[in-house]
């Protein structure tokens, strides 16, 4: 398992959200008159994030790239920490925030959404600017905290409001309630890792394959809700 994992991770994280991409786009005509069409560009956004994220394991591994992995050696950019904390970590948090935007329609919801959204920008903006140097060597706790306590707040916004009308009824054809489950559950499973973080060694090869599958799961898990969700929903209820 460890030496499958070693050689087929990021084909595998790669694979899945793939699939996931492709429902998404094989099912925008049933939701192009919906909210639920910028669920699909955040699915292709996030697929784009990880694939130009994974240059660092494309200059390893081909040849042909070997100038320019030269070039990246000793630079600010020779690791790919940098990419994944604006993109993901902060980009990908405030993505989610802004569809779950959309699809709120409690005002008292909506306004202080908006507001953590906001804080979270400028919280970002300020950590990053203060900790320039670290950066583009190492993960911040603080964004990683912050990022998942928005993901909580859309999720439980949607489910306090979903719980106080009618859609409940229909909740299991309400492709939000099979996005909220997953970012929630993911989110929930990732996030721990961050304060695991400062004892990351590339010679620990016991926690890395942990690391690694916790995290094949997790985006199973997320991408596989994601497609299931976009598959049995109904669009009627993703109406704008």
């Amino acid at each position: 398992m460890e030496e499958f994992l070693r050689n087929n991770y990021s084909i595998l994280i790669t694979s899945i959200e793939v699939f996931a991409v492709f429902v998404g786009i094989i099912s925008y005509k049933k939701y192009k008159y919906s909210n639920a069409k910028y669920f699909i560009y955040t699915l292709v956004y996030l697929f784009i994030i990880e694939l130009l994220g994974a240059y660092t394991i494309y200059v390893e591994k081909y040849e042909f790239l070997n100038n320019i992995e030269i070039a990246l050696k000793g630079t600010l950019f020779e690791k790919n920490r940098w990419w994944f904390t604006i993109f993901w970590k902060i980009g990908g948090v405030l993505v989610f925030a802004i569809y779950y935007q959309r699809v709120l329609t409690n005002k008292i919801y909506l306004k202080l959404l908006k507001g953590s959204t906001i804080l979270f920008l400028l919280f970002s903006i300020y950590i990053i600017s203060t900790n320039w140097k670290d950066f583009f060597v190492k993960s911040f706790l603080s964004l990683d905290i912050a990022g998942a306590l928005i993901i909580i707040q859309c999720a439980f916004y949607y489910f306090l409001e979903i719980l106080t009308n009618e859609r409940v009824l229909k909740f299991y054809k309400d492709l939000n309630f099979y996005i909220s489950i997953a970012i929630l559950i993911f989110w929930l499973i990732i996030s721990p890792l961050a304060f695991y973080e400062v004892y990351y060694s590339t010679d620990d090869w016991n926690y890395i394959i942990l690391k690694w599958q916790i995290y094949l799961f997790a985006n199973l898990f997320l991408y596989g809700v994601f497609a299931i969700g976009l598959i049995v929903s109904n669009p009627e209820n993703e109406k704008i």
